[in-house]
């Protein structure tokens, strides 16, 4: 943005083959879209030369200016002076403790976006989270709803995410050996920790599409972890390079049409038959299983019960594998998808860890599938808040704005409270994964993390629910004004259920501080 004009400037522009407008003081040249408009070219010739920031904001989101502002965009309003003016008078603001980040909105991020103080965060942190945010920013929120009508994500999207580290990231450690790029902002693979995870996963769920966040990270995040921690060094080199470089896709494939979250008593078999196992059976709700080229099978090699349960490494190039996708609610560029394996033969080579102990390895991976589930089920109710403040400050009904009616404040109160708390959550949570002994972290945090996961995502239904109350029928269309609250509110049941249904979390939650509270000597 080079020039500045004066609004006397812009009223000159006014005809159909010289269209300018204005909108947030940024001054658009409309010429060449007049014909591209879904409204029709009338609409914008009616606001021509003037501020049409209100009409945009009727009927439009923000993303489509960031899909198309910037090849109109030709300048601004006033001069550049001012805006310097506005940045000093923000560094002497006497609210401010330090430097903030992102747009400000209230509660729209975690607390220490918006400089209060935390012992969790160092520069490191601070670095990741602002190349993550640009990434997603430019790369992915513009594209949300297409993407997501198409039910699919172009593989551009891999390969751009995988070059900028967030791939790599979004997987937790990995030995940088096994890396094919820098994680994002040049972090050192020794100074990685959890939270930098956290602020990753984080920040990717801004786009508010669960979609399009598990088709770039779901089945990489929870299918390639068991072969980092337990596959051979021959299955690590010849799987996750790849995955990690956007070229390859993984998914975990253990939920089946007989049972969820019975995974003791899954029935898929794979029969020994020498040099290789025989694999048969079926595999259910499996995210992205429809473009995967890897499936991290769990499987039954032994006897009942969860001593007999094995993980196997199935290429999609075997023959007998097979793969449709689901007619899911939501989250469908996430290619979930039925799979059937039907006489695939499997390798023994392509066993990953040790032969029945497959379920060690289920529980100590369901962890961390369901501390991102929490990351993201809370952003996302983040969103709702965000989406909702920025309506409400817009949308009048009864001669006021909606945030000056008690009833909707009364709206916002309740959804702040319970994503804060869960946020305060998460990172206390996320302080232990870091500093407790591995060996102790499935028993002493499997059953807060479960607690936790229930915590995230009947806050994020709650929250869905009453961003669409603000929203009303906006919310119930898609694309526009109420977009991401629309696609979120369907959502909603793919995040409270996978992972361990709400029930079972509550439960084990209990289960396990019981146990845990046995073992150490509690007096009950």
């Amino acid at each position: 943005m080079s020039k500045s004009f004066t609004i006397e400037e812009v009223t000159k522009h006014r005809q159909p083959d010289d269209c300018w407008v204005i909108i947030h003081d940024k001054v658009y040249d409309l010429t060449k879209f007049l014909n591209d408009h879904p409204g029709g070219k009338k609409v914008l010739l009616k606001a021509s030369g003037a501020d049409a920031t209100k009409q945009f904001e009727a009927f439009h989101n923000a993303a489509v200016l960031e899909k198309y502002g910037a090849d109109l965009l030709i300048g601004q309003i006033g001069q550049p002076e001012e805006e310097e003016q506005e940045e000093e008078l923000k560094d002497t603001n006497p609210l401010m403790m330090g430097d903030g980040f992102g747009d400000m909105v209230p509660f729209g991020d975690p607390m220490w976006y918006q400089d209060w103080h935390s012992p969790y965060y160092k520069e490191s942190h601070r670095t990741v989270r602002k190349v993550v945010r640009e990434f997603v920013e430019k790369e992915i929120m513009p594209f949300c709803h297409e993407w997501d009508e198409a039910k699919e994500l172009p593989r551009s999207i891999f390969t751009k995410a995988a070059e900028a580290g967030i791939l790599a990231a979004c997987v937790g450690h990995v030995p940088p050996e096994l890396m094919p790029y820098p994680l994002p902002g040049g972090l050192k693979p020794e100074e990685f920790d959890p939270f930098h995870h956290v602020i990753v996963v984080d920040e990717l769920s801004r786009c508010a599409s669960g979609g399009v966040t598990w088709g770039m990270i779901g089945g990489l995040g929870i299918g390639l972890p068991p072969i980092l921690h337990f596959g051979s060094e021959e299955l690590k080199q010849r799987v996750v390079k790849d995955c990690l470089a956007g070229k390859k896709n993984i998914c975990l494939a253990i939920t089946e049409p007989s049972g969820g979250s019975d995974v003791a008593n899954l029935q898929t078999e794979a029969r020994d038959a020498g040099d290789h196992y025989i694999l048969n059976g079926e595999k259910k709700w499996i995210t992205n299983g429809t473009f995967a080229d890897y499936f991290t099978v769990a499987c039954r090699t032994g006897g009942e019960g969860f001593g007999g349960i094995s993980f196997l490494l199935v290429e999609r190039t075997m023959p007998g594998v097979t793969t449709r996708q689901m007619k899911c609610s939501g989250v469908w560029p996430s290619g979930t998808a039925y799979v059937t394996f039907e006489d695939v033969k499997v390798p023994k080579a392509n066993l990953i860890g040790k032969e029945n102990k497959g379920f060690k390895y289920i529980m100590y991976n369901f962890n961390s599938e369901r501390m991102g589930i929490v990351i993201q089920a809370n952003r996302f109710a983040r969103v709702c808040i965000e989406e909702s403040l920025k309506y409400a400050h817009k949308r009048q009904t009864f001669g006021k704005r909606l945030v000056d009616h008690p009833v909707i404040r009364n709206k916002f109160a309740n959804m702040i409270r319970k994503v804060e708390a869960t946020h305060a959550w998460l990172e206390i949570l996320t302080f232990q994964a870091m500093n407790m002994p591995p060996d102790l972290q499935p028993l002493r945090l499997g059953g807060p993390i479960a607690l936790c996961k229930a915590q995230a995502t009947r806050t994020f239904e709650f929250c869905a629910r009453e961003a669409a109350q603000i929203f009303g029928g906006l919310a119930y269309t898609r694309g526009g004004q109420g977009e991401k609250i629309e696609r979120l509110y369907r959502e909603v049941r793919a995040y409270a259920i996978p992972g361990g249904s709400e029930e079972i979390m509550l439960d084990l939650g209990v289960r396990q501080a019981v146990k845990v509270g046995a073992f150490m000597g509690a007096k009950m």
